[in-house]
């Protein structure tokens, strides 16, 4: 049974006595309505109590004396359904009353077209009494109008508001053309912000906000509880949203805008429109730049002049001025056109003028709904301190097409995966996938992932290509030549000597003009064993100067790397290649392989990965080895960069629609064509580099030198960051500060003006070149038993003289003074290889103690030291030791021997746990030394993206608190827990390990193995294998898919490595991996 409606004077009386009591008498009011039964009367009283206060003066006067007000608002030419011109509306002083802002925004929707509003859902923020979301159903017959706003007393008086509007003062509803009521297609809800339609998965094709900017900021004012009771001042400044919103916006009081603008990201349809009101007061790029840098298109639909309120204290904006460049813009009166600033403005008003800002209303549209919706998701979830390095503003539409779903991809990349799994060095299988299948989309070549190989860059490419084939002599184009090093360039040696060899591992290398028939000539005298060259463009657009380089080099039996790079296009409409066309139509000639570097985006005009084609399997395969034994993996995210600008050009392709022309064959194999040295197969043979894998037969890799554990949320948000920002200083990529102090903080090394930082994007391309310039000096490189067997091979692969140190299991395989004497003593020129303070891969420690001994002994004898601490960093059963201080004994050892040098090799792999980031430094202390590495030019160098991660992490390091220190702790804490783990394991399982104090490997000797028998499928037959130190890794792999490195890597008899900074599921695989090799030996 419905409620009695009260006598008006009863009503009026309980009103009176304050502004509570006339809610409290409201809010009764609003049940009536809402009863069904009692409907109609509670109407018509309000009709009456319209009609009581009529006037504009009684309507004041109800205000001050019942805390309440009714008035009439004039749409004017603004006519809804029947004509009606005017909404009847309530207000209270705890909620905003209409004014010029709300006028103002009013106007601005109107500037577009009926059809925004009709039959859409719309949802309109900080609806305060109800009278926008309410003239938007009368106007445009929306589907459904959501009215939010987070004063609980302003959705109470909202709904009254609808009530009175959809009823006639009879209490009758009044019906629309579509047959419906107001109370269809308008409901009001408390809501922060959006929160509503986010809870409960409400999806908006439209979102208008209204939104106060405030100009004085007051954090304390959101710690109250939000409340109906709450007192009306605190409702009423809730209503402006006092509280600081946490953006970088929060400066010029846009906060609460640019939380409405990412919270519409979450909730808008990729189709939607978001309609703001903005006060100009920070100026109008600042108001469009909020909406720009999040990824939105922006229209101004209306701007007007609107009177400062009297009340209203500026000299929070005067205080900015003075401390920034930025000026915010305030007009002398509502007549006044030029700008003034803050300062002005407010000595203006102290003087008794009257001051305006502009007001406008912008209409903004998503560029890319789903990937910037992707965006932001990544950031609420435990990002959002990086939100404000986010900018996605563009003045050109194809920069926003590539970096924008780049920065998409990249997010749920980081959100989905806690760590970036591993991919065979010579290229992530999806890159390889995307690149072959964008050659046979839009160039109609049947390339597979089998014919490409990655490298860092194109120059890199090439080098590795001439270490590879080593040849006497090699002619390479003049605008492909100038990052080879110096002394091929130099060389004069081109004929034969007497004795019918060439200066050991010398290369020639011939400059020569890109235009073919000048090349065609050289190549005809000088019958060199390699030619690289690109084309020229005029040349490139048909096959035949191609055919005719083909030709030549098959006629003399000599190698053509063929380079693309200046006219391979990423791009759905690639201009004619005559390169591709004749791949098109031809298998690739054997001795020929094509050379592409991709620099052609429109973002990052120094972000190069490069690839190899070759569809000879031999040449395939050696260039994937020497690329990992060379420069290790190439960047994945720069892989990732790529693959996302291939998979945009793909996705919208059709697969397979037009099959592919059947191919000629080779014409004719070249004779005796320049080929591989015997050695080089050897030494790639033997070594134990990444192995093939299958979908069908996935491999845990407890054999590659890198982390797959969980990335830490500063490393995840310092990766993002890199990519999000725009317009990065150099001074924030500068990372020698940075490492100079973790360098002498962790391991007392000093560094001065002789000094010299030396930065690639991997600690193996640096060492490669250290191994150079040894050779380059006639040293002999001196590894301890023990060492690192990729390095080993690399180093046998660039033709280095190698020594071995002896070393001796009762002191876990460490050079001590007596071990390192001996052998040295007696060499010429030795460059000693140290790891250390971890000892890779034995995971052993050199004390303080040891290191500056084994110091001053090379010192003594003359050697250089290379002393590699890249896998140092993780001590986790470390009791006793302190750490290193080398700074007393380097200083005294420089003093005593001034021509002792040391290059101190590191990265940020252990230290940082970085997972997927490549990045390696080199301090090298003494001048000639710098000389003679630069004399090496082509090192693949760490993109502005990667240094500006590995600096961020690098102050957060020194910090020595927070989120990224205690990741690091809790990492070795529990890599200490996989070592005891995996120790277990395998002592139960039969195998000798040896105790390791840091690192992430672990050396073991399958003692209960050796000898005994296993039988291994190799295709359809069954073969019986006797095990020892040369098979154990291929019968593991072959019969459990664990894949360790053997004795031969480690140097040590019978050790084998394993890896553990696996994750979970690989690391419980490869225990049960262990578990199932012992039950198959007999």
């Amino acid at each position: 049974m419905g409620v009695a409606t009260p006598s008006m004077e009863e009503f009026l009386k309980q009103c009176e006595q304050s502004g509570d009591a006339a809610y409290s008498a409201l809010r009764s009011l609003l049940e009536r309505l809402e009863d069904p039964s009692t409907r109609t009367n509670a109407r018509i009283f309000l009709s009456e109590l319209h009609k009581r206060f009529e006037s504009k003066e009684a309507s004041e006067a109800c205000l001050q004396t019942y805390h309440f007000q009714i008035q009439d608002i004039y749409l004017e030419q603004y006519e809804g359904f029947k004509k009606r011109k005017k909404l009847t509306m309530m207000v209270i002083p705890s909620i905003f009353m209409p004014e010029d802002w709300s006028f103002t925004f009013y106007e601005g929707i109107n500037r577009h077209p009926d059809s925004i509003f009709k039959d859409r859902t719309i949802a309109e923020l900080g609806c305060g009494n109800g009278w926008i979301s309410i003239a938007i159903a009368e106007k445009w017959s929306p589907l459904k109008v959501y009215g939010l706003d987070i004063n609980p007393r302003a959705i109470k008086i909202s709904w009254i508001n609808l009530y009175m509007n959809a009823l006639d003062d009879n209490g009758q509803l009044i019906y629309d053309g579509d047959k419906k009521t107001l109370l269809d297609r308008v409901e009001f809800h408390e809501s922060d912000l959006l929160s509503y339609c986010r809870d409960n998965r409400i999806e908006l094709e439209r979102i208008v906000g209204c939104i106060p900017q405030i100009l004085n900021p007051n954090p304390d004012a959101m710690s109250k509880m939000i409340t109906e009771n709450a007192s009306e001042e605190f409702l009423h400044s809730l209503s402006n949203y006092c509280a600081l919103q946490g953006f970088v916006e929060d400066q010029f009081g846009l906060g609460l805008i640019a939380r409405a603008v990412e919270e519409g990201i979450s909730v808008i349809k990729p189709l939607g429109i978001m309609i703001f009101n903005m006060g100009g007061r920070p100026g109008q790029a600042v108001c469009r730049r909020l909406f720009e840098r999040r990824g939105l298109r922006v229209n101004q639909l209306w701007q007007t002049k609107v009177l400062q309120a009297a009340d209203t204290d500026i000299s929070a904006l005067v205080e900015i001025e003075k401390n920034s460049p930025h000026r915010f813009e305030f007009f002398m009166g509502l007549a006044g056109d030029q700008p003034i600033c803050a300062r002005t403005a407010w000595a203006y008003a102290k003087a008794g003028g009257r001051i305006s800002h502009a007001l406008s209303v912008y209409s903004c549209q998503l560029r890319q709904p789903t990937q910037v919706n992707e965006i932001f998701e990544f950031l609420r979830n435990g990002f959002l301190d990086i939100s404000s390095s986010l900018d996605l503003s563009f003045e050109d539409d194809s920069v926003a097409d590539e970096k924008i779903p780049f920065l998409a991809y990249l997010a749920s990349v980081l959100k989905k995966s806690s760590f970036l799994p591993y991919e065979p060095p010579a290229g992530s299988r999806r890159f390889c996938n995307l690149i072959s299948g964008f050659m046979r989309t839009y160039h109609h070549v049947p390339l597979t992932a089998d014919n490409v190989v990655v490298f860092p860059s194109r120059t890199v490419a090439i080098e590795s290509a001439l270490r590879l084939l080593s040849p006497r002599l090699a002619i390479v184009d003049e605008q492909l030549s100038r990052n080879l090093p110096r002394q091929w360039l130099t060389s004069l040696d081109i004929e034969d000597t007497e004795s019918g060899k060439y200066s050991e591992g010398g290369v020639t290398v011939i400059e020569a003009p890109r235009q073919s028939d000048s090349m065609v000539e050289l190549i005809r005298k000088l019958k060199p064993e390699v030619v690289v060259t690109g084309m020229a463009q005029f040349e490139s657009v048909t096959s035949s100067a191609f055919e005719h380089l083909i030709d030549i080099t098959r006629e003399i039996g000599c190698r053509l790397f063929l380079d693309i790079s200046d006219h391979f296009e990423l791009s759905s409409l690639p201009s004619s290649n005559g390169v591709l066309k004749y791949l098109a139509g031809n298998v690739l000639p054997s001795h020929v392989a094509i050379v592409c570097g991709l620099l052609k985006n429109q973002v990052y005009s120094d972000l190069e990965v490069a690839f190899v084609i070759s569809e000879e399997e031999a040449m395939f395969k050696a260039l994937c080895k020497t690329v990992e034994l060379l420069h290790g993996n190439t960047s994945i995210i720069s892989q990732y960069y790529y693959g996302c600008l291939f998979h945009e050009l793909l996705a919208f392709q059709l697969a397979d629609r037009h099959p592919l022309a059947e191919r000629s064959g080779e014409k004719a194999r070249a004779s005796e064509v320049n080929g591989f040295s015997s050695s080089t197969i050897s030494i790639l043979d033997h070594a134990e580099l990444a192995v093939t894998e299958s979908d069908e037969c996935p491999v845990v890799h407890m054999d590659v030198n890198q982390s797959f554990l969980p990335m830490t949320t500063p490393v995840k948000a310092s990766i993002f960051e890199s990519f999000a920002r725009q317009n990065i200083s150099e001074s924030e990529t500068d990372v020698t500060c940075g490492i100079r102090q973790m360098i002498s903080s962790s391991y007392g090394f000093p560094s001065d003006s002789n000094s010299e930082f030396i930065y690639a994007d991997s600690t193996v391309a640096l060492f490669n070149k250290l191994v150079l310039c040894c050779i380059q000096e006639g040293g002999t490189l001196c590894f301890p038993t023990g060492s690192n067997g990729n390095y080993i091979s690399a180093a046998k692969f660039l033709n280095a003289r190698i020594a071995n140190i002896p070393t001796n299991p009762e002191v876990g395989y460490k050079m001590t003074e007596k071990t390192l004497t001996g052998p040295v003593e007696n060499i010429s020129k030795p460059w000693v290889f140290i790891s250390g303070p971890t000892i890779s891969p034995t995971g052993l420690l050199y004390s303080n103690e040891e290191i500056n001994k084994l110091l001053s002994v090379c010192a003594k004898l003359g050697a250089r030291v290379i002393l590699d601490t890249s896998f140092s960093g993780v001590e986790f059963n470390s009791k006793g030791f302190e750490g290193w201080k080398l700074a007393a004994t380097l200083e005294k050892l420089s003093s005593a021997y001034p021509d002792f040098c040391i290059s101190l090799l590191g990265g940020l792999f252990s230290k940082m746990l970085t997972g997927g980031i490549k990045f390696g430094y080199l301090l090298i202390n003494q001048p000639s030394m710098i000389e003679t590495f630069h004399s090496f030019a082509g090192l693949s160098k760490p993109h502005r993206t990667i240094k500006y991660t590995v600096k961020k992490l690098l102050d957060l390091r020194e910090q020595r608190t927070g989120d990224l220190l205690n990741a690091i702790n809790e990492q070795t804490e529990f890599l200490g827990g996989r070592y005891k783990q995996l120790t277990q394991r395998l002592k139960t399982c039969g195998w000798e390990v040896l105790e390791a104090q840091a690192g992430v490997s672990i050396l073991a000797k399958p003692s209960a193995f050796l000898g005994k028998t296993i039988k291994i499928n190799k295709g359809d037959s069954t073969h019986e294998f006797k095990l020892d130190d040369s098979n154990i890794r291929e019968a593991m792999l072959r019969t459990t898919g664990l894949c360790i490195n053997s004795a031969s890597w480690t140097g040590i008899p019978g050790y084998c490595c394993f890896m553990i900074a696996l994750e979970d599921a690989d690391f419980e695989r490869a225990l049960d991996c262990i578990s199932k090799f012992k039950s198959l030996v007999k």
